[in-house]
């Protein structure tokens, strides 16, 4: 797994706001997924250990970079992002993961998400075919992209930074939070099971 150096890296230009992100991408390529032999899928396609090993990857990638996720956040349109986080700037960021090609150009929801966050990430696993993802339609200039396995994660090509109204911003923050101690709450206390609770 190679190293990723702590380096801001700005965005081209393009026809949104110029970005500078706290994780910089790495050579297209270099990623290979980490073998471990405590792994009982070793050997196996990411494809077969799904989303939430990516999901994974994804958060200690962010973790090492002060970027704290929850998975499986409902938005207050309805849909549900694959993971939703914070950075140490109180940007709001939203990943989702894709693992087949038949997931991806069957998404038709995806652009409802990007309302609802400062950055907006795919994340697929090693050996997925990335060329989709430079067509016009895929908004290639916004959205960045991140390679995952169920260990770790490498950023091919960062997100660029389209900040979403400040009452929403405030609105979406205290949501994550509120939904973040939830699942605390629900881990501390199983037996806690109140109407509140029951909202998420």
């Amino acid at each position: 797994m190679n190293q990723i150096s702590s380096t801001p890296v700005t965005l081209p230009s393009s026809g949104y706001s110029p970005a500078v992100i706290d994780i910089p991408p790495s050579q297209p390529g270099a990623f290979t997924i980490a073998p471990d032999k405590s792994s009982p899928a070793q050997g196996a396609p990411l494809t077969a250990q799904g989303a939430a090993a990516i999901a994974r990857g994804v958060g200690r990638l962010f973790a090492r970079h002060q970027i704290l996720v929850q998975p499986e956040v409902t938005l207050r349109n309805h849909r549900r992002a694959d993971l939703m986080g914070i950075n140490a700037k109180g940007e709001i960021i939203i990943v989702e993961i894709k693992c087949s090609k038949a997931d991806l150009t069957g998404d038709q929801k995806w652009m409802d998400y990007l309302e609802y966050c400062d950055r907006y990430f795919w994340a697929v696993p090693a050996g997925f075919d990335v060329s989709p993802f430079e067509r016009p339609a895929f908004l290639p200039e916004r959205a960045g992209l991140i390679i995952a396995d169920a260990y770790d994660a490498e950023m091919i090509r960062p997100a660029a930074y389209v900040p979403v109204a400040a009452a929403r911003r405030k609105t979406e923050t205290q949501n994550l939070a509120r939904i973040a101690m939830r699942r605390l709450m629900m881990i501390t206390d199983p037996g806690l099971v109140t109407a509140e609770m029951a909202w998420e």
